[in-house]
C-alpha cells in the first residue's frame, strides 16, 4: 500500500510530551525544554471494528511508548530530524500502520518575535 492509497481510518494520539535537549543553540542543548507530539496513524480498522479484539488493531499504548522514547532520545540539532526519528519508530511498531503523520511542537523555540509554538509536521508512508 502506498501513501496515496493509505486507509481512511485513523488512530490519533495527542499531547505526548517529553523533556529533551534538542536545538541549535547552546542553552537548548544544555537546559532542555518540553516538546509535544501529535500522531495520526493511518491504519485499516475494519477488522478490529468487527471483532472487538485488541489483536486486530494497533496497540496505541505501544506506539505512544515508542514515540516518546524517540522524542526523549539523543539530542538532535533539528526538530525536523527528531520528527523523522519519531515517524520511523512508529512505523517499526506494527506493519499494519500504512503511514504516520507526526506533528512535533516546540513551544519554547527561541524566536525574535512573540509566538506560542513552532510545529514541524512530517508524513511518512510505510516504505514499499
Amino acid at each position: 500500500m502506498s501513501g496515496s492509497d493509505a486507509p481512511a481510518d485513523r488512530i490519533e494520539l495527542r499531547g505526548i510530551s517529553a523533556w529533551a535537549h534538542h536545538g541549535v543553540l547552546a542553552h537548548e542543548t544544555e537546559l532542555g525544554q518540553e516538546f509535544t507530539l501529535d500522531l495520526v496513524l493511518h491504519v485499516d480498522l475494519s477488522v478490529a471494528a468487527a471483532s472487538d479484539e485488541l489483536d486486530d488493531t494497533v496497540d496505541y499504548g505501544t506506539v505512544a511508548s515508542a514515540a516518546h522514547a524517540a522524542l526523549a532520545g539523543p539530542s538532535a540539532r533539528l526538530v525536523e530530524h527528531v520528527a523523522g526519528r519519531v515517524a520511523d519508530a512508529v512505523l517499526a511498531v506494527d506493519p499494519r500502520i500504512a503511514a504516520v503523520d507526526v506533528a512535533l511542537h516546540k513551544p519554547a523555540a527561541p524566536l525574535v518575535v512573540p509566538a506560542t509554538d513552532v510545529v514541524v509536521r512530517v508524513h511518512r508512508p510505510r516504505p514499499t
